[in-house]
């Protein structure tokens, strides 16, 4: 009897099942095989031909025909079904966002009834009133013997260490993170302690029902805040100004201390509910409890950011002198940003819960997601921090020195950022169950595509702040090591090193390989064929060189003029008459200071002879012309002594490659004798030393009543030996006549070419 009901409702469903696909407008006659488990459909579909099919069928076999007629079915809508429209997509998204916050209205009143069902069955699922106080008060004593172990291990660690023993300067980051850091471990170390305690005793104390219970609840309501807290107090230290990490006053500090653990005790009451009404018989759905609660976590981190707006802006500037703009914007309207993610996850997840997607919510995907966004302020003062205390002090002193030491502070903390930023999204992508890695290598379509350039673009950008950091720290090294030219001096000082030329044609030649580069590779891995560009760029470029030689050429030597070593920045040099330091060069062309002022720019291809007067050592001739009665024997003593002091002397003597000395008499002329006398120094201390020589010279002839020749006209009269013996129109004739002849000799020696002599 058994067994013709059994094959009767086997054929009765197999009957209806077939009816209703060709009600739906599957043809009577299928043309396909069904698969080897189920035999085909017979032909003709009738009432005795169903009855001799099934029995010949199994249970299994049975099934296996139904699914695959109901998935030809379901695929035939699928087919038929017109794509949605734009405005379709935005009216399905409203339309879910709406509907968790009508449905949390209209079920408001019958809440408290859900949920007193839902204690109510939990209450009888344990056997009372009796059987519930039972179970609280074991979970109550694991609790305990947990909170005890805890405890001693805590006690026992610090008898072993002083973890709380000051050590290090309050002023350094290194001292604040020793305390806080091991401070940190051994709440952490009895955390973890309490936690396998309360396992091991709880599997003994408690059945399997009674853990159902206990353990979401010690989980999200106990364990959770109180590993919020330790992190909290680890970054705020409300109780330690001296050692706190961020920028923070005791009364933001103190604030945002208790009310991170709030909103963590609360989140986690958010989580446990929907999993406590669940176990008890009571939807998620049908009362709409989760939602009220998870809505007041985000209008308590709006309420959070907008009191302590203040101090999160504190937090977010951190005490870097060296902050830029950007730094200040972002410090000033994160508390807005806090509150803006705060209502953004709030519109995400009720959007979610409408269309039914929360298998990634139950377990806190959003509150991961908050978290790492809203712990901004943290992350950038610890990258901050970090390369405050990492990078290298300042070498060299000077406006140069000191921007290439912000510079390499900035490159660090942008690549410390991007960095950061990675870790937090494959963070967040891991909670919501998203391959980043798998979807950038092997997912086609949108997606795929950005995440691989976001990727491309994130590791290029690395990569260029890298080289540039390199770079800009070798030149920095390069250009503070010398010494800067004497101000006002008159040119032909020493240049930098080769490297201080290259590197920076280096670096722009550098950044500009990698952006390009990476450029490429990212607008390929958004899908895009880059043949055609590559293409474009060759073809750009075979046209600039055949209509841009002149461009080639400077280009070009420059290259060779540049792997001559011809010229550094900074050396004196001349080219076809002009004289400059090299203050400037690019690809094309350098730039030439004169010592007066005027820059002049030269394009390598016009230099057909260079001259360097900067380069390896510099020798100067100093000239002195004394009356012709002067001992010349005299004034060569007088110059070696001069050099053997200046070479004993400490400012001086470093910068000497050969001594002063006298040449001699060089030459004679009409006011006197021409002494000479030069050295070899080292370039660009050569104007110093002569300053120096100068004012000894000067001094040691007076000294030696050695007077400097001067011009002088001597008019001699006749019969008049003594000059206080003429009147004054013989003395006012006297002045004329030596005038004229003065004047005579001048415009004489001018005609000649000659530069007058004073």
């Amino acid at each position: 009897m058994k067994f013709v009901f059994q094959h009767y409702a086997r054929v009765l469903t197999v009957f209806f099942t077939v009816l209703a696909l060709g009600i739906a407008g599957t043809p009577p006659v299928m043309a396909q095989t069904a698969p080897a488990s189920a035999p085909a459909l017979p032909d003709p579909l009738t009432e005795d031909a169903i009855h001799e099919m099934v029995a010949r069928m199994s249970d299994d076999q049975v099934r296996a025909l139904l699914l695959e007629r109901l998935d030809a079915v379901a695929a035939r809508q699928e087919e038929a079904a017109p794509p949605p429209t734009l405005t379709g997509r935005v009216v399905q998204l409203w339309t879910a966002f709406t509907l968790p916050v009508t449905d949390a209205v209209r079920k408001l009143p019958v809440l408290p009834e859900g949920q007193a069902r839902a204690i109510g069955n939990f209450v009888h699922k344990h056997g009372g009133p009796g059987g519930v106080l039972t179970m609280l008060g074991l979970i109550a004593l694991t609790l305990a013997i947990g909170l005890a172990a805890e405890i001693a291990v805590r006690k026992l660690i610090a008898r072993w260490r002083n973890l709380d023993m000051i050590s290090g300067s309050a002023d350094t980051l290194a001292g604040a993170l020793s305390f806080l850091g091991r401070r940190f471990l051994r709440e952490m170390i009895g955390l973890v302690v309490f936690y396998v305690v309360i396992r091991a005793v709880g599997r003994t104390l408690l059945d399997a029902q009674m853990l159902l219970f206990a353990a979401p609840m010690v989980t999200y309501l106990i364990w959770l805040p109180r590993v919020g807290a330790a992190v909290s107090r680890f970054i705020m230290a409300p109780e330690r100004p001296d050692r706190r990490l961020v920028n923070a006053s005791d009364r933001w500090a103190d604030f945002l201390y208790l009310h991170t653990i709030g909103l963590v005790f609360l989140a986690g009451l958010a989580i446990f509910s929907v999993r406590f009404n669940a176990a008890n018989g009571v939807a998620p759905e049908s009362i709409r409890l989760a939602y009220w609660l998870d809505s007041l976590v985000y209008v308590y981190i709006i309420w959070i950011a907008w009191t302590a707006r203040e101090g999160l802006s504190d937090m977010m500037r951190g005490t870097d002198p060296d902050r830029t703009r950007y730094d200040n914007l972002a410090a000033h309207y994160y508390p807005y940003f806090a509150m803006a993610v705060a209502a953004l996850t709030w519109v995400v997840v009720g959007t979610m819960v409408g269309l039914g997607k929360v298998a990634q919510l139950i377990y806190g995907a959003h509150y991961i997601t908050m978290f790492w966004l809203l712990a901004a302020p943290a992350l950038d003062t610890a990258i901050r921090g970090l390369v405050k205390h990492l990078v290298p002090p300042m070498s060299g002193e000077g406006d140069l020195a000191e921007a290439a030491y912000v510079s390499t502070k900035r490159s660090y903390i942008r690549i410390g950022r991007v960095l950061v930023a990675g870790i937090v999204l494959v963070i967040i992508s891991n909670a919501w169950d998203v391959d980043l890695m798998a979807i950038a290598s092997g997912a086609e379509g949108i997606a795929g595509n950005l995440i691989g350039c976001l990727m491309t673009i994130a590791v290029g950008y690395v990569i260029y702040e890298g080289v540039s950091l390199w770079i800009n720290r070798r030149l920095a090294r390069e250009q503070t090591s010398g010494e800067e030219a004497e101000a006002g001096s008159e040119g032909g000082g020493a240049g930098g090193s080769r490297l201080a030329t290259v590197l920076p044609l280096l670096l722009v030649t550098a950044q500009i390989a990698i952006a390009v580069i990476f450029g490429l590779l990212a607008v390929g891995a958004l899908g895009i064929d880059i043949t055609p560009l590559l293409a474009g760029a060759g073809i750009l470029g075979l046209a600039i060189g055949f209509g841009a030689q002149k461009l080639v050429s400077d280009v070009v030597s420059g290259i060779f003029f540049l792997v001559d070593d011809a010229f550094r920045v900074g050396e004196y040099v001349e080219v076809e008459g002009t004289r400059g330091a090299v203050e400037k060069i690019s690809i094309r062309s350098m730039q030439l200071r004169h010592h007066r002022g005027p820059i002049n720019t030269i394009p390598y291809g016009e230099i057909p002879k260079l001259t360097n007067y900067s380069r390896d050592w510099v020798i100067m001739k100093l000239r002195f012309t004394v009356p012709f009665d002067t001992d010349p024997n005299k004034v060569k003593k007088i110059f070696k002594k001069i050099g053997a002091s200046m070479l004993e002397d400490e400012l001086y003597k470093d910068d000497f490659l050969q001594p002063f000395k006298s040449q001699g008499v060089f030459d004679f002329d009409d006011v006197g004798m021409i002494m000479r006398g030069k050295f070899m120094a080292k370039p660009g201390t050569q104007f110093t030393i002569r300053k120096e020589i100068y004012n000894r010279v000067k001094a040691a002839f007076a000294e030696n009543c050695i007077d400097f020749a001067r011009r002088e006209v001597r008019v001699a009269i006749p019969g008049l030996e003594d000059a206080d013996q003429m009147n004054s129109g013989e003395k006012a004739a006297v002045a004329a006549a030596a005038g004229a002849a003065a004047q005579q000799q001048t415009s004489e020696e001018g005609k000649d070419g000659a530069t007058p002599k004073t």
